[in-house]
């Protein structure tokens, strides 16, 4: 069974935190038990995590050129890891896949958190025939160490019994056909997974079960609510307003509002909600300096403070609250409105200095999707990574905000100051962008060319919604005949050129694919 994320990527930890890989240079059977319980319970609900077999360790990091296995035991060390983790209480198995890194054989166990947590191990292991049985106990995991629990961990490991983050649930409500194939299958080549190529010609039902999209007992298989999330074209119909909604609210009496409402798989509707915040929302505002020959330049609001905060709210908001997320721009704030607030271990002093540091997370395999989709940062970073876009482009801090029943939490992020500017004698006028509601040509074909880059072949109705119009209109029907008389871009089918189904695609784009 292969793993559904790329095995070099998590080696070299650019998509898993590095306190969520245990590195061991031999099969050692004791320690390795431990940490596989460890991970099994996954006590701060992180989503368990990776032991590699093989590589030697240094300082939280692996050592190059890796060390690697004989060859010859593979098939033993697996056969051991099976039957040692029959010792573990209740019986847990993670899954096991052989890789060659650097031409060297490795084992990559993946753990992730179990149904049945808590789960015990022996502490001792004895090999010897008629050996004494020891003692078992509960592991955890503390950063990047393995530790046997304590009397008050273990009384909170199993007050956690039963707690399964909502997102590894089963959904007694839908079926397993309710997955798309073709959903799992760009998410696995997105990610550059070994899965990918048989999830072409397998059923969603096996790439499912490989994906640990599916469980409850095997006569009445369901699929896990992460599988709905993230594989079924509309999750709302099973989270009901589950969806981003990106109010701009130009004037405070409601005049001119425009509201756009993004739905879809989890990670489609962030990466359209960002499209559109990043096309229609950012602007930059350009300032000459005297004996200078580079321009000042500043954004209303650094697209990835946005993206962060967004993506944040995605993460972390609950799905059993039938809110959805809000985005409203008004012209001196940007607010990201999520339900409900941040874990009660966030102190209000944490919020007014910016710390928010979870000791638990709410959504353990939404987070494991979107950092191999390289949709979120690590674990804690993304709070500091938004105060520093903030700081560099010369923008006020970014505010946070709850209230005491932690029923919401709200990011507030300041416009920069220069767009506050009104004064009548200013002849520095802001750069608007995309956001600007009279385009010049050459802005418009820079528009269809990154329209067409990110979503593919569109209709000529497709690209006038896609670029904000509520319609088709001359202007954008005469930039894209320009277009097509240069070759920038071209019919998908060049000898319909009269098909009301006709769309337009990138010259580059059959090469490119």
């Amino acid at each position: 069974m292969a793993i559904p994320i790329n095995i070099e990527e998590l080696l070299r930890q650019q998509v898993i935190e590095s306190t969520r890989i245990e590195y061991k240079a031999d099969w050692n059977p004791e320690p390795i038990l431990h940490s596989i319980t460890a991970f099994a319970n996954d006590f701060d609900n992180l989503g368990g995590g990776y032991i590699v077999i093989g590589v030697e360790e240094q300082n939280g990091y692996p050592r190059f050129p890796v060390k690697g296995l004989d060859k010859n035991i593979l098939d033993d060390i697996q056969k051991d890891i099976l039957n040692k983790c029959n010792f573990i209480e209740p019986r847990y198995i993670p899954i096991i896949e052989p890789a060659l890194i650097d031409g060297q054989d490795v084992l990559v166990l993946w753990v992730p958190g179990g149904d049945d947590r808590p789960y015990k191990c022996p502490v001792k292991i004895y090999t010897e025939k008629g050996g004494r049985k020891s003692e078992k106990a509960y592991y955890i995991r503390k950063g990047s160490n393995t530790i046997r629990t304590n009397a008050l961990e273990e009384r909170e490991l199993i007050g956690l019994a039963r707690n399964i983050p909502f997102d590894d649930r089963t959904n007694p409500h839908a079926q397993i056909a309710d997955m798309r194939s073709s959903l799992l299958s760009e998410y696995l080549h997105a990610v550059d997974s070994e899965l990918y190529e048989g999830s072409l010609s397998r059923t969603v039902e096996d790439v499912a079960r490989d994906m640990r999209l599916i469980g409850g007992p095997p006569e009445a298989r369901k699929p896990i609510n992460i599988g709905l999330m993230f594989f079924n074209e509309r999750p709302d119909h099973f989270f009901p307003y589950s969806q981003i909604e990106v109010v701009d609210k130009p004037d405070p009496t409601g005049i001119g509002m425009r509201e756009r409402i993004f739905t879809g798989p989890l990670d489609r509707q962030l990466r359209d909600a960002l499209s559109y915040i990043k096309n229609y929302v950012i602007a930059e505002y350009v300032t000459k300096v005297p004996n200078q020959a580079e321009a000042i330049r500043v954004y209303n609001w650094p697209y990835r403070a946005v993206e962060e905060a967004l993506s944040n709210a995605v993460y972390h908001r609950s799905y059993q609250i039938h809110e959805p997320i809000t985005v409203t721009i008004t012209p001196e704030r940007m607010e990201i409105l999520s339900l409900p607030g941040p874990d009660r271990s966030i102190t209000d002093h944490d919020l007014e200095n910016r710390v928010l540091v979870s000791s638990r997370y709410r959504n353990r395999r939404i987070g494991d999707f979107l950092k191999e989709l390289k949709m979120v940062e690590g674990r804690n970073t993304g709070i500091p990574l938004i105060v520093n876009e903030m700081n560099n482009n010369g923008s006020d801090l970014p505010v946070f905000k709850t209230d005491e029943d932690r029923s919401y939490f709200r990011v507030v992020l300041p416009v920069h100051p220069a767009f506050l500017e009104k004064s009548k004698d200013d002849k520095k006028e802001p750069k608007m962008g995309n956001r600007s509601r009279r385009r010049n040509r050459e802005e418009l074909k820079k528009l269809v060319l990154e329209a067409l880059k990110q979503k593919g072949d569109l209709s000529m109705n497709e690209l006038a919604v896609e670029l904000g119009y509520k319609s088709l209109n001359d202007t954008l029907r005469a930039v894209v005949k320009e277009m097509l008389e240069v070759g920038e871009v071209t019919y998908l089918y060049p000898d319909k050129p009269n098909s009301r189904n006709q769309k337009v695609s990138l010259k580059s784009s059959k090469n490119s694919r």
